[in-house]
């Protein structure tokens, strides 16, 4: 058997359902005096199982606190089945997690998890994402007055959204608190969460609808800080400026803008 032959046959055993190797592939090996080749392929099979579910279990955290050991390590196991580690670092395991979910499990049950699932995997992005060129309160001091108008922002590469329509965000933090399970809510209305880091940490919060709508109209839309004024006048008023800059200030003390490109 050639080198890459074997290489295959050994990576379809522990992709395989079943720990026991395939006879073929067995006899290519030799066992040892206190360990048999078909002991020690399965040892290997589940131990490369086991490693997996432990990534899930750490990249969503939130979900395994909410059905337990016994429920997350089933969905956990069919996942891996359906969707093998393709890529070289497990970084990237959990994701198509949330989608899987939705796949998976009937509507009533899917829906809450899959968006518990996004939020986890936001986390994750967010905590990976490049650092960017965020702007800070003193570039926005040393900005000349005549520039303001014309000035655009988008959001710095660690920035995540996820539409929450349940009460994900309540549910994520308990698992963080380790207190009881607040048990599954549909919200009033859906929201904005934001998810990003800032200073080597991550931080998340949700919009309201205005704000939220703001902040697409600056990064998405590609308004200017006097277009973006307009835009708050049918609302605001003449008080339009002065709620421009508050959240503009709070967007950049967060650590959320970086200037667009020209």
């Amino acid at each position: 058997m050639r080198l890459t032959d074997w290489q295959l046959a050994f990576e379809q055993h522990l992709l395989s359902e079943s720990p026991v190797a395939n006879a073929g592939f067995a006899a290519t090996l030799l066992g040892g005096p206190t360990l048999d080749v078909s002991t020690g392929l399965a040892i290997y099979h589940n131990a490369y199982v086991s490693r997996l579910q432990e990534v899930l279990r750490h990249d969503f955290a939130a979900i395994w606190y909410w059905l337990g050991d016994d429920e997350f390590e089933l969905l956990a196991d069919a996942y891996i089945r359906r969707y093998p580690s393709a890529h070289y670092s497990l970084r990237w395991l959990g994701e198509r997690f949330a989608m899987f979910i939705l796949e998976h499990l009937v509507a009533e049950q899917s829906a809450p998890l899959a968006e518990l699932a996004r939020l986890e995997w936001m986390f994750t992005l967010a905590f990976d994402a490049p650092q960017g060129a965020p702007l800070m309160l003193n570039d926005m001091a040393r900005l000349p007055a005549e520039d303001w108008p014309a000035l655009q922002v988008t959001l710095t590469p660690s920035v995540q959204q996820v539409l929450c329509r349940f009460n994900s965000l309540a549910i994520w933090r308990a698992s963080k608190d380790e207190s009881d399970f607040p048990g599954s809510q549909a919200l009033d209305s859906a929201h904005i969460c934001l998810v990003w880091r800032h200073q080597n940490v991550c931080h998340y919060r949700s919009l309201e609808s205005a704000e939220a709508d703001a902040l697409v109209g600056m990064v998405t839309t590609g308004w200017s800080f006097s277009e973006l004024c307009a835009a708050l006048a049918v609302t605001y008023g003449e008080g339009a400026p002065l709620q421009a800059v508050t959240w503009l200030k709070q967007w950049v003390q967060d650590g959320l803008l970086e200037r667009r490109a020209l």
